[in-house]
């Protein structure tokens, strides 16, 4: 009896530790949260390195998550909808931008808050956009020596 008891605890602790860890993962990737938040659209000539789920932020705090990304089949840019989490206002004249976290890094898209007193309402569309700057290309050019001035 001794040994099923032992069995029992055992696996009642591993059980308890896989449901922890799922929780965890849970709350660190974002996929716990509801949706409690709104909205934006955003057009960008490259993501490279976004993917659905991928962090939006603002001074380099977690405010919300890409939802969406497709291609516009008639401007060819990528039409992409992030969600900002509730209560945070953003101005309406504020850039959304692909970043890196550096060399070896992955990509994010920062929200560069702009000075107007009016905010972003659910479904409204960033107009000060910018793309991810592919590392390869300017390696590339460097090497190339291309300076940009024709020669």
């Amino acid at each position: 009896m001794s040994t099923n008891s032992t069995e029992v605890i055992v696996g009642g602790a591993v059980l308890a530790g896989a449901i922890a860890f799922a929780i965890y993962a849970g709350q660190t990737t974002g996929f716990s949260r509801g949706t409690d938040g709104y909205e934006l659209h955003a057009s960008f000539r490259s993501l490279e390195g976004i993917s659905v789920g991928t962090d939006v932020r603002l001074a380099g705090v977690k405010i919300g998550a890409v939802t969406g990304m497709d291609l516009d089949l008639e401007t060819y840019r990528a039409a992409t909808t992030v969600s900002i989490q509730d209560g945070i206002e953003i101005p309406d004249d504020s850039a959304i931008i692909v970043s890196s976290e550096g060399l070896l890094g992955g990509n994010f898209v920062e929200v560069m808050p702009g000075g107007s007193p009016f905010y972003f309402a659910p479904g409204d569309e960033f107009s000060d956009t910018q793309g991810a700057v592919s590392l390869i290309s300017l390696l590339v050019k460097f090497v190339a020596g291309d300076r940009g001035n024709g020669g």
